[in-house]
This record gives C-alpha cells, sequence and structure tokens, in this order.
C-alpha cells in the first residue's frame, strides 16, 4: 500500500514537471502531419522508419535552444531577432511564417471535419470544422494559460492510440528492426520528396517559435520566483526530450501502421488523413480506422493552438503589443484577435475552394525555404554569450545542431530542384 502510495507520488510529481516539451513534441504531429507518415508508409512500406530515429537528436538539439533562448532572455524568438538583429530578418520570417502556419491551420481543420465525418457519417464534415474552430476559440480566449497548458497535457494522451493501431493487424518483427535501423534510400524524385516532405513537417519553424515565447509563459505564470540555473536547464532539456521522443514514437508507428496494413494490401496513394481511415477499415478492422480518427481530432486540437500561438507571438513581438496566453482578453486584444482571425481564415479555405493538399504543399515549401535560415539564426543566437551568457551550446548541441541545419539545407535544395525540375 505505502509502495502504490509512493509510485503514485513520483507518477504525480513526474507529471507536473512535463511542461511546454511535451505539448511541442505532441504538436508535431498534427493532422498534416498524419498525413504526410501516412503516405510515406502507404508508398514505400516500412523505407522510411528509420527517419524517426533520425529526426529525434537534430530536432531536441533545436528546440532545446530555443526553450533556453526563450528561459534566459525572458523573451520569445521574435523578440530576441528583434533586439539584436537588422529588422529586415524579421519581416521576412514574419512574412513566409505568416501565409505557412494559416494554411497549415486550414487543413488540420478540414482533416478533423473530415474525421468527424467519419466517425457519425450523418454530420456533414463542414460541422465539425466550424465546432471544432468555435470550440478551440473558446478555450484559447477565456480560459488562463495554466488551464489551457493542462488540457493540451491531457489531450497528448490520446496519441497513444497510434500505438495500439499496428497490433491489430499481423507485423513480422524482424522486417520492422531491419526497416528502423539500416536506412534504406531509393534515389528517385518521388521518394526524395517523400524523404523532403518528412523532415519539413517534423522540424516546423512554427515549433521553434512557440517553444520560446511558451517557455516565457511557463515562467511568467507557473514558475515565478524560480531562477534560470543549470537544474531548471536540466529539468528543460528532460521535458523537452521526452516531448520529441513522444513526438518521434507516434511518427514512428503511423509510418509502420501503413507501412504495414495500407502498403501490403496495395493502397499506395493517401491524400489525406481520412484516406488513411478508410483504408484501414477493411484491413485492420472498423477498430483501428476509429482509434485512427480519433487520434487525428486529438491531434488537432492540440496542434491548432500551438499554431495559432505561434503565430500572434510572431506578429505582436514584432510590433510590440501586449501578448500572452496569460492575459485577459481586454489585456491583449491584438495578440487574440490574431488567433481568431488565423482560425476563421484557415475554416474559410474549406469555403474559398482552398485544397487542403494545395495548402499541404505551399506550406512544405514555406516551412523548407524558411527552416534552414532559422535554424542558423538559432545556432548564431545559442553560441553568442552577450546573449545567452553561461548557457551558451555546448558541443553535443552544436554537433547536433549543425547537422539539423546541413540536412535542412539539404532538404530546401533538393525541394527546389523537385519543384522546378519537373
Amino acid at each position: 500500500m505505502i509502495k502504490d502510495k509512493q509510485v503514485r507520488h513520483r507518477l504525480f510529481r513526474f507529471w507536473k514537471k512535463i511542461g511546454p516539451g511535451l505539448v511541442t513534441g505532441a504538436s508535431d504531429d498534427d493532422p498534416s502531419g498524419i498525413a504526410t507518415y501516412s503516405q510515406a508508409g502507404a508508398a514505400y512500406g516500412l523505407s522510411t522508419l528509420w527517419t524517426a530515429l533520425l529526426a529525434f537528436p537534430l530536432m531536441a538539439s533545436i528546440q532545446q535552444m530555443c526553450a533556453r533562448i526563450g528561459l534566459v532572455t525572458k523573451q520569445g524568438l521574435t523578440g530576441t531577432l528583434k533586439k539584436h538583429y537588422h529588422p529586415t530578418v524579421l519581416y521576412i520570417m514574419l512574412i513566409f511564417s505568416m501565409p505557412a502556419i494559416v494554411l497549415n491551420i486550414g487543413a488540420d481543420i478540414a482533416g478533423m471535419g473530415a474525421v468527424g465525418n467519419l466517425i457519425f457519417p450523418s454530420i456533414d464534415a463542414g460541422f465539425f470544422s466550424v465546432f471544432f474552430t468555435i470550440l478551440l476559440l473558446i478555450v484559447i480566449i477565456y480560459l488562463p494559460y495554466i488551464k489551457i497548458a493542462s488540457i493540451l497535457k491531457y489531450l497528448c494522451i490520446v496519441m497513444l492510440v497510434y500505438l495500439m493501431v499496428p497490433f491489430l493487424y499481423h507485423q513480422d518483427l524482424n522486417q520492422i528492426m531491419k526497416a528502423t535501423f539500416i536506412p534504406k534510400i531509393t534515389w528517385d524524385k518521388d521518394f526524395i520528396a517523400t524523404i523532403v516532405a518528412i523532415l519539413g513537417t517534423t522540424l516546423s519553424p512554427y515549433l521553434f517559435f512557440w517553444q520560446a515565447s511558451v517557455e516565457v509563459e511557463e515562467m511568467r505564470t507557473v514558475k515565478q520566483h524560480v531562477m534560470v540555473d543549470k537544474k531548471l536547464i536540466g529539468e528543460m532539456k528532460n521535458d523537452v526530450d521526452l516531448g520529441i521522443a513522444f513526438s518521434g514514437l507516434v511518427m514512428y508507428f503511423i509510418i509502420l501502421t501503413s507501412g504495414t496494413v495500407l502498403y501490403q494490401n496495395h493502397q499506395h496513394v493517401i491524400v489525406n488523413v481520412e484516406d488513411a481511415a478508410m483504408a484501414l477499415k477493411p484491413l485492420a478492422g472498423d477498430m483501428a480506422a476509429l482509434l485512427f480518427s480519433i487520434g487525428v481530432i486529438g491531434t488537432g486540437l492540440i496542434a491548432i493552438p500551438v499554431l495559432s500561438g505561434s503565430l500572434s507571438y510572431i506578429f505582436t513581438e514584432t510590433f510590440g503589443w501586449k501578448q500572452g496566453l496569460d492575459k485577459k482578453f481586454h489585456e491583449a486584444k491584438g495578440f487574440y484577435v490574431i488567433i481568431a482571425l488565423s482560425l476563421l481564415v484557415g475554416l474559410g479555405m474549406n469555403y474559398l475552394g482552398i485544397s487542403p493538399i494545395k495548402a499541404l504543399i505551399l506550406t512544405a515549401i514555406l516551412y523548407g525555404l524558411t527552416a534552414p535560415v532559422l535554424i542558423a539564426l538559432i545556432l548564431h543566437i545559442s553560441n553568442n554569450k552577450k546573449i545567452l551568457g553561461q548557457f551558451v551550446n555546448t558541443r553535443m548541441s552544436n554537433l547536433f545542431g549543425f547537422m539539423a541545419l546541413t540536412i535542412m539545407t539539404l532538404a530546401a535544395g533538393a525541394l527546389l530542384w523537385l519543384e522546378f525540375a519537373s
């Protein structure tokens, strides 16, 4: 009995220490990302499983740098860029980030609406899209940051459904292990485009802005009297690592699901998340399709506040407006108006005839072009003692950071080549 209480107490303490890192990691597996991973598995089987292992250290290192920038400077990434770099850099980031994030929000809302319709066929997908948009607006505008953070943390549990889906279908463990640890690359345009899409979806620039700003928010509302020291930095690293590991695990199991169930049954083309859910139904059963759909809705409810919040942080920090999820609407009207507009414009895409798939392609291009530039800036800030003092990068952080920069630069080059060579 005493041991049970001790275990529960430790788990509770562990859960309380988990913060922005878990939510950031979970938001990376949004409905748009799920569509990308599902298509990768359906088209190439298990050949892209190894990308989950590659992405983890790269993403973790960059997100840790962003979190450290927020903790030490007490301002978001945009605020740091504004203070220490030429305004042109800031405005270029704003110009590229704003349309990409809004397009991403629109694609996610459309995906949530579509799978809602799959679960309840008698209700139109458009109704679900409107319902989820209104629900998110109410939650973001009327609830304080602590409540929102708590809700997002618990929503992460929903994503565990993706760890169950593959086991509803027969699996070959030897084949899975081989595909996980031995990279297989096919040198053709479609496969390279898929790898670029996976990397672009995983290392998304909006997450960089969100991570830094939400760490400031966390310090302001939850850890008001905590000093920034090595212990706090260590806790932040653990939080980020857990979030990114969780994200990578979900990504891995989505590719595994589509790479076994869909690929082996010659279902090679998955355009969006509802295609994946519908294709699973006759092959792996109603339960697999239901769990997959529930996961899409759960990830959308996590990702859209992060997407809209990151855009609002970028915009308000650029122009020096009051901002923060801990503030009431009348205290930061501009901040919440931008969030509301981003959701409403994203929703409006469904009624303006803008294809979610075209939106995703444009988003991938914009993210692919901005990510290398942002990573280079983050590395520069993270090695600047005038900005971060004693908390500059370690050699290990720089190693993985420059690996991320190199790989994303090559990915951006490949993306441009694929777009203009065809």
